[in-house]
């Protein structure tokens, strides 16, 4: 099956949920040991990581989660021109200024800049109508993530060329149902590839930056900390504190609505906005992926749990179908993924506007 065309899935009004992968060039794994030379380039999976969680506090594009592999990575990632078209223009030559910035201290951070250099950026050729357009592109955000990943890379090795293959590969994610698989596949990564044998040592991973300060919240509140398999039920006011943890605060919490509560207001600029992804709670959400990922380790499916029982019914997905759809998640869908009901309903009005260059955003 061709490849969609990108202006049939990028919209730039619409809020929208990609899962993205990245590639090294030729599948070397630049980014952990590699065959060819030998050498071990581990560390510039933190250079991905800390690039992230940067960006993250920058555009108006929330990661949901990610995973930076040996010789790729992935990402989950949702876009929010709702929110970027309420800055002031002030705000958006600051970001932009943030991103792209004119001077650095000593240490490589940007400088404050002054307001003349605000005004220029306002002014530029490059007006403020196209800057606000780009804080919320994928496109810029997939841009400013791997151009200097790959500098940075080259300049290390002393060498020119590639080091990403080809562009980036966007797959729309159309329902929760897609968005929570996708999010369990990502997560159960290195799991899969046989580099982890637990969800708590799945380095690199939005799921072990979220049992991080799960459990450092555990450890500290007035609760008991959880067992290590992950399954205790603590209050729902340690989920919404480790919410903002020092590990996963850039992330988007997983609550969509947490239990009648509100997250705190972020005060850092680590992430755009408190916004969950899932109608479940963070600890339903670590419990599925612990159960997922020791179904995967030892491939017996069993039983499923009784307390993730609802969690399944709502995602209207059967626990065969379920572990399926995380073992096979590439391969079943190809594009766009979501419901059959949901990409039924794409895919008419992709007919309906194949031709008009107008979007289709499910």
């Amino acid at each position: 099956m061709p490849r969609v065309n990108r202006r049939e899935i990028f919209s730039e009004t619409d809020v929208q949920v990609f899962h993205i992968i990245s590639r090294c060039v030729r599948r070397d794994h630049l980014c952990g040991r590699d065959r060819r030379s030998g050498r071990d380039y581990s560390h510039r999976r933190q250079w991905i990581r800390s690039r992230l969680e940067e960006l993250a506090g920058i555009f108006a594009v929330e990661v949901l989660g990610y995973a930076v592999m040996a010789n790729h990575m992935h990402l989950i990632i949702r876009s929010r021109p709702d929110i970027v078209s309420g800055w002031s223009d002030d705000e958006v030559a600051l970001r932009w200024w943030t991103l792209f910035p004119q001077r650095r201290t000593p240490d490589g951070l940007p400088e404050q800049p002054t307001t003349e250099e605000l005004n220029h950026i306002k002014n530029s050729s490059i007006g403020v109508a196209d800057k606000r357009r780009r804080l919320a592109s994928i496109s810029w955000f997939m841009k400013c993530i791997s151009e200097p990943i790959a500098k940075r890379a080259n300049r290390e090795d002393d060498v020119t060329g590639h080091f990403w293959e080809a562009r980036f590969k966007a797959q729309p994610l159309l329902d929760e149902t897609a968005i929570a698989a996708c999010m369990t596949y990502v997560d159960l990564n290195p799991i899969r590839a046989a580099v982890a044998q637990t969800p708590e040592t799945s380095e690199f991973t939005s799921l072990h930056d979220r049992i991080i300060d799960r459990q450092s919240v555990s450890e500290h509140g007035s609760a008991p900390a959880p067992a290590p398999s992950l399954s205790a039920m603590p209050a729902a006011a340690q989920n919404i504190q480790s919410s903002d943890g020092p590990a996963a605060g850039w992330l988007s919490p997983i609550a969509l609505e947490p239990s009648g509560q509100q997250l705190p207001h972020t005060s850092s600029t680590r992430r755009l906005t408190n916004r969950g992804c899932l109608f479940m709670s963070l600890d339903q959400y670590l419990q599925l992926v612990d159960w997922s990922g020791r179904q995967l380790r030892l491939d017996k499916p069993g039983q499923i749990p009784l307390y993730l029982d609802p969690i399944l019914t709502r995602l209207d997905c059967s626990p065969e179908t379920w572990l399926d759809l995380i073992k096979n998640f590439r391969r079943r869908f190809r594009t766009e993924a979501g419901r059959a009901e949901t990409l039924q309903a794409v895919h008419r009005l992709r007919r309906h506007c194949r031709g008009s260059h107008r979007p289709v955003t499910g």
